[in-house]
């Protein structure tokens, strides 16, 4: 048989078509399909060498209606071929060499046990065999192919021309080169994710309260991805999450908060306006009574003045621990902070010492929250330090884009966010979909030590409250708790 121009264009069509398919499972089908049909054989079984043997990966026979393992499902009943020179794919894969046998029952060269029980038992008949190894370029043994029973224009089982070899393994040559790359795409995608993930945990490790914010995040991401697909499938939205797609979006949910690692613990972890300086205070005031009493016992103000003195340094610090955890500071209680940061002792030397100094007073002000303006300022640079941060990583060109989703959750659709002030087109759906869950976690988590958390009812009221503002899309606001509702159904 003479190989013609249209079989060698059919040929290289196909190896065009190899070196375009991304997926694992199908690039290992496409082999042993491809290789079945240019040959005109009936059956054929994929190997892939791992651990020192060959394992089933993929069985095709025509006559029998047989396809198994051509989906990614493991053919978990044959035990892997050891690597022992009697069998003939374990001898073409140590050898490295094409075994083309005419007829299997003619042959005593190697052990045909298996072959010859499989027939007696199924009634097949195993005939002509050609086993072809597969190596990449760097001659690594990747498996081994075995097609079985080559088919004239009758149907007859005929024995497999010697034009096939150099065909056949050049075919095998170019998939396996695919396969390679394949894996060294899939062993730097298994280094970025590791790299995300710890990234992650170092920033949530750090602090108790971000311990699974995080994570929340993603998962919450992936929930809404994954109902924006059942929207599109329903023609309800022209986005479409494809799994590479998905996988970009929740790295950038993983690394949204790295720039966190920068923040001062003493306000990240700030669970009321004072935290610990409130200790500082209540030791002062024990000192201004020691002053007060010493000064009674001088002589150098009267009783009742002592009296005053002591009950306003009690009543303050009353005060003082009531307004460190309110919620909200109203004008009546933010003028009594602004009066009693007045108010200071004057010692022998001259020196005063005031009730409050700048800083407590700054924060026992704070009108709402623990941050002071000062603190708040510090905090909502995380956001760009996570921009800088992920500036200085290098992330493949199908992932250039998850520093800035990542670094951009904190805009808002008006323009109102930060840092940049983004607004509408500027911000993409990957960056509006993990505003969205991150809002909605931060309102709904149980661990923040400066707020209770809210119910997931109220949670949607404030992000649709935030969405009419112009600042979140409110179908990402409806899309996520349709989505957590039906989880919880």
């Amino acid at each position: 048989m003479n190989l013609e121009y249209k079989d060698f264009e059919r040929i290289l069509n196909i190896g065009i078509e190899l070196c375009r398919e991304k997926d694992r499972n199908k690039l290992l089908a496409s082999i042993i399909e491809n290789a079945m049909q240019i040959t005109g054989c009936d059956a054929g079984t994929l190997y892939l060498y791992q651990d020192n043997c060959l394992v089933f990966r993929i069985m095709k026979t025509l006559s029998m209606d047989i396809s198994r393992g051509a989906d990614g499902e493991p053919i978990n009943d044959m035990p892997p071929v050891t690597m022992e020179e009697s069998n003939v794919c374990a001898y073409t894969a140590i050898h490295r060499e094409i075994v083309n046998l005419p007829n299997v029952y003619d042959s005593d060269r190697f052990d045909f046990i298996g072959p010859k029980k499989y027939d007696s038992l199924t009634g097949y008949h195993t005939q002509s065999m050609l086993v072809i190894p597969i190596e990449n370029n760097e001659n690594e043994l990747l498996g081994v192919l075995q097609l079985i029973n080559a088919m004239d224009e009758n149907g007859k089982i005929i024995p497999f021309d010697r034009q096939y070899h150099i065909t056949i393994r050049s075919l095998s040559s170019m998939a396996a080169i695919e396969l390679t790359n394949l894996a060294y795409v899939e062993e730097l995608k298994a280094q970025m994710r590791s790299f995300v993930a710890a990234f992650a945990t170092a920033v949530d490790e750090r602090t108790p309260y971000n311990g699974m914010h995080t994570r929340k995040v993603a998962e919450y991401s992936g929930i809404l991805a994954d109902y924006i697909n059942k929207k599109h499938a329903s023609g309800d939205c022209e986005e479409f999450f494809d799994e590479e797609r998905k996988e970009k979006l929740l790295l950038a949910a993983l690394l949204h908060d790295i720039g966190k690692m920068v923040i001062p613990l003493r306000i990240m972890n700030r669970a009321t306006r004072l935290d610990k300086d409130i200790e500082q205070i209540e030791e002062r005031f024990k000192l201004l009574a020691a002053y007060y009493e010493i000064d009674f016992l001088k002589c150098r103000i009267t009783q009742k003045e002592y009296d005053d003195y002591i009950r306003e340094l009690e009543d303050g610090l009353d005060f003082i621990r009531r307004i460190d955890t309110v919620g909200f500071l109203d004008d009546e209680n933010y003028e009594h902070v602004q009066s009693l940061s007045k108010k200071s002792y004057i010692k022998e030397d001259g020196t005063e010492l005031s009730y409050l100094t700048k800083r407590e007073t700054d924060c026992l002000s704070i009108r709402k929250g623990t941050l002071t303006a000062e603190d708040r300022k510090q905090m909502e640079s995380h956001a760009e330090m996570t921009g800088k941060i992920l500036d200085k990583v290098h992330f493949r060109k199908n992932y250039s884009m998850v520093p800035k989703w990542a670094a951009d959750h904190h805009e808002y659709l008006n323009g109102t966010g930060y840092p940049n002030h983004l607004k509408g087109e500027e911000l993409g759906i990957e960056t509006r979909i993990l505003t969205v869950t991150d809002i909605y976690d931060a309102l709904t988590s149980v661990d923040r030590p400066y707020k209770k958390p809210m119910p997931r009812p109220k949670a949607f009221e404030v992000l649709r409250s935030m969405a009419k503002e112009g600042k979140l899309e409110l179908r990402l606001v409806d899309w996520l708790d349709e989505a957590l509702k039906e989880g919880m159904e």
